[in-house]
């Protein structure tokens, strides 16, 4: 077992990494106040795996959420679904809710958490890769707006994330390679030797070779907590780890968060950001056919999906979180492993960038 620690004074908390933590209470219980937990769970995951949790919790009053699987059920609506539950059992402040799923499952459960009388404690047990190396650090929670991705939220740390390695041998090869798209994420930003270490070893991390999965997921945890430590609530650096999800968050909202995967939409986003960083002279074309080669080999979309306009990116990026006073800020690169932040690019190259995915322009 890894463990890493996010240093955030006093809402620090450690991250741990390995197989077989399902089965190791002292993981879990230390960071439980109070007598009262709720696992939110999803349709997929229970089945699998809820056995051993609730008998980490036998000993608690224990309540069960299972809620729908899929990214269109990060809403709103579902959200209520858990705050009926807390009141029909009479949580009070001292109850843990237990994040147990992928990323829906911890966004959804910690913006519970954070609302639920005005915040209560929780627990992330992520389940898929993407969820285990992203969605589960960093204390971002929220659900979504037809009209845009994670724009209804709040920063609610957890008091500890619990990522067993076990979990991912039932992952769908889909899913294991979305989450590969953020794990490519912290290379392109921060991390040139991360980079070029999967470029070395992409296919052992899709084969779920152990070691290379617990290296990766380790070395990506490890980034962002660095950058969370350094940036809790987004106000400079942190943005760095958007990289790839204006882009990807248009074409989610625009798909009707049903038939693309978050890191796939990532994944073309990314990509997309390269060209854009290319056509303004900052990127060597070399790296962006190094992207685009890695992205080949994990399996991932290259290009948005058929049908998708710039016009349908334009007004979904318009209403994107990162726009500042009318400015969309986005994040490009100078470099493998340098990322930066702009909100002064020349628009005309964002334009040739989203027709040429589009497929109306050169």
């Amino acid at each position: 077992m890894q463990t890493l620690h996010v240093d955030l004074g006093q809402r620090s908390y450690p991250i741990h990494i390995g197989p077989g933590l399902l089965n190791r209470p002292d993981l879990l219980l230390p960071h439980l106040s109070g007598r009262q937990a709720m696992v939110v769970t999803n349709e997929t995951v229970g089945p699998l795996y809820l056995a051993p949790v609730r008998a980490l919790l036998s000993d608690r009053t224990l309540e069960v959420v299972v809620l729908p699987d899929g990214e269109r059920f990060k809403t709103i609506a579902t959200t209520q679904t858990i705050f009926d539950q807390l009141l029909n059992a009479r949580f009070g402040r001292t109850a843990t809710l237990v994040a147990f799923g992928g990323g829906v499952v911890g966004d959804i459960t910690g913006f519970a958490a954070a609302c639920y009388q005005r915040g209560i404690d929780f627990v992330q047990i992520p389940t898929t890769l993407l969820a285990q190396v992203d969605s589960s650090v960093g204390g971002k929670t929220g659900v979504n707006h037809p009209q845009g991705k994670n724009m209804i939220g709040a920063f609610h740390q957890p008091r500890c994330v619990i990522a067993d390695t076990d979990t991912l041998s039932t992952l769908p090869d889909r899913e294991l390679a979305a989450g590969a798209a953020e794990i490519i994420k912290y290379g392109l930003i921060d991390d040139t030797a991360f980079f070029e270490w999967l470029e070395q070893n992409i296919d052992r991390l899709l084969a779920r070779d152990p070691a290379a999965l617990t290296w990766a997921i380790e070395r990506a945890c490890r980034n962002k907590a660095a950058v969370v430590a350094r940036d809790e609530r987004e106000q400079g650096t942190r943005a760095l780890l958007n990289l790839g999800h204006t882009f990807g968050h248009a074409i989610e909202a625009t798909t009707g968060y049903e038939s693309w995967l978050h890191g796939e939409a990532v994944a073309t986003g990314m990509l997309m950001a390269a060209d854009l960083s290319e056509r303004l002279g900052w990127l060597a074309p070399e790296a962006t056919i190094r992207l685009r080669n890695l992205l080949q080999r994990a399996r991932l979309p290259k290009s948005p999906p058929a049908g998708m306009s710039a016009a349908d990116f334009s007004a979904k990026m318009a209403i994107d979180k990162k726009v500042t006073d009318g400015r969309l800020k986005l994040i490009l690169l100078r470099g493998i492993g340098q990322g930066v932040i702009s909100d002064s690019f020349d628009r005309t190259a964002l334009e040739s960038t989203l027709r040429h995915f589009t497929g109306t322009g050169p």
